[in-house]
């Protein structure tokens, strides 16, 4: 098979002896003169506003699920004061104990090295996150008395493990106290 190009070269001479009809040029040139009078139609610009209105529609709808997802999360969350003003109370207690420990701890830890710190937030942390388990367990079951003890008891266990921490690096402290004492005694 033959390639197009080769064909023409071959037959140029056939093509090169014939001109075009009479008056070819003046009908091409009307042609192109109609062509460029002829108005255009103009655009609309309703595809223009419509493309905007959905991109905005759409910014708008995951700007909003974002927000509900990631920047508010507690609001898919349900805590002890929602389900009666006594567990509120008793929320309210535990979180001020919570509260006061953690300043214990921040001012006994202050001196300890990054590394035990770390360990600690990690640890932290973790109860945290089990704590959060339960608040979206409780807010799917709002009235379920295990989910409401098991809250309870995270409560408890973390003042008394933060109580434990407070009180071992209570007497880590006072012990290199004692012994700075001692040794600046003995010079």
């Amino acid at each position: 098979m033959k390639r197009i190009e080769d064909i023409v070269a071959e037959s140029r001479d056939l093509f090169d002896d014939k001109e075009p009809f009479e008056g070819h040029f003046e009908r091409f040139s009307r042609k192109l003169d109609m062509w460029a009078n002829v108005a255009k139609p103009k655009r609309s610009i309703v595809p223009y506003l419509l493309k905007a209105a959905v991109v905005t529609l759409l910014v708008t709808l995951s700007s909003l699920w974002t927000w509900d997802n990631f920047i508010r999360p507690s609001s898919r969350r349900m805590t002890l004061s929602d389900v009666s003003p006594e567990y509120r109370e008793v929320e309210s207690y535990y979180i001020s104990q919570i509260s006061f420990m953690e300043g214990e701890l921040l001012d006994l830890n202050s001196e300890a090295n990054p590394e035990q710190n770390m360990m600690l937030q990690e640890e932290i942390n973790s109860m945290d996150s089990i704590y959060l388990q339960l608040q979206k367990e409780l807010k799917a079951n709002p009235n379920d008395e295990r989910i409401i003890n098991a809250m309870i008891e995270h409560y408890q266990t973390k003042v008394r493990i933060m109580s434990f921490i407070v009180d071992q690096l209570t007497t880590i402290k006072t012990e290199n106290f004692n012994i700075q004492e001692n040794e600046n005694v003995n010079l």
